[in-house]
């Protein structure tokens, strides 16, 4: 798709101008939290217990990087080279944006960055297998947009990139740089994808054709095609979540639901799952609901 630069007014919308009646915000990523496990969305957004980075993380959040710079560069310019000259550059800046991406190897282990470097570079070459970025003009990269639902709730994510077509017509696309998921983990991207189609419908008063994953590991496409229903029906899905969350919320009670992702969480240490015991719970004056964990939705690449 070519695509036309369009402006979303929510997207500059702050927690000053908001109407009155919002009270609480959600991204993607924090209510793929508390479906997966309430208790890891506790930790996230309530307690906001630190999080390592780990060298996963670390390459999406690169890739990711350097895919939304290779669209800087003249159309004629966005070959596999360019994009392969652009890994270094952007993992210096990461660096010194995150020092805490340093500690990810050892000091003087020159071996083990060069190593990670050229596993951001392989999943570079999935991404040219499956798309050629001198035919493409994106509308949006690593945007960060945001509607009202209900009156009450805020929700908003970081887009990788926004296409249009010069009819008007949508395409949100994800980068992943992890294999192509089994079904059940498709569902959570495919989630989050619709969570982005939801805030385009009632921003842009469109639904997006067409909701592209690209797994760049083993460079495949899996394309989504939502409509109006679907996303009305995903916004009460929306909402629901967010109203058990406040109810959990006020009762205190965010209980850990064992899975095999508890292999990659940060938080054994203080899960009762694994013997650990939560931090005393934080009081109301301590919280900001309309702080998503952290600063704000997961930085992009970030939730890989």
């Amino acid at each position: 798709m070519t695509a036309e630069p369009v402006i979303d007014a929510q997207d500059t919308l702050a927690p000053a101008v908001l109407p009155p009646t919002v009270r609480a915000s959600l991204s993607p990523s924090r209510a793929a939290d508390f479906k997966t496990c309430p208790l890891l969305y506790r930790f996230r957004s309530i307690d906001r217990l630190p999080e390592r980075p780990t060298v996963e993380q670390a390459r999406g959040t690169l890739v990711h990087a350097v895919l939304e710079r290779l669209f800087d560069l003249p159309a004629a310019a966005r070959t596999p080279e360019s994009a392969g000259d652009l890994v270094a550059p952007q993992w210096d800046r990461l660096v010194t944006e995150e020092p805490e991406l340093a500690g990810l190897f050892a000091e003087g282990d020159a071996a083990g960055v060069a190593e990670f470097l050229r596993s951001a570079a392989a999943l570079l070459e999935g991404y040219f297998a499956v798309e050629d970025p001198r035919r493409l003009e994106p509308a949006e990269r690593e945007a960060l947009i945001s509607a009202v639902v209900d009156d009450e709730l805020l929700i908003r994510g970081y887009l990788d990139r926004l296409d249009v077509a010069p009819d008007g017509a949508l395409r949100v696309v994800d980068y992943k740089t992890g294999g192509a998921p089994r079904e059940a983990f498709e569902a959570r991207a495919l989630f989050q994808l619709k969570f982005y189609a939801l805030v385009l419908w009632r921003t842009r008063g469109v639904v997006p054709r067409v909701l592209r994953l690209l797994y760049l590991k083993d460079a495949e496409i899996c394309d989504y095609t939502p409509d109006a229903e679907e996303l009305l029906r995903f916004e009460r899905t929306v909402v629901a979540l967010w109203q058990a969350i406040e109810q959990a919320t006020a009762r205190q009670d965010f209980r850990p639901r064992p899975s095999r992702l508890c292999d990659w969480c940060s938080h054994q240490a203080h899960c009762p799952s694994f013997g650990g015991t939560p931090p005393p719970f934080p009081t109301l004056a301590t919280t900001d609901p309309l702080r998503d964990a952290r600063s704000g939705p997961a930085a992009p690449g970030a939730d890989e």
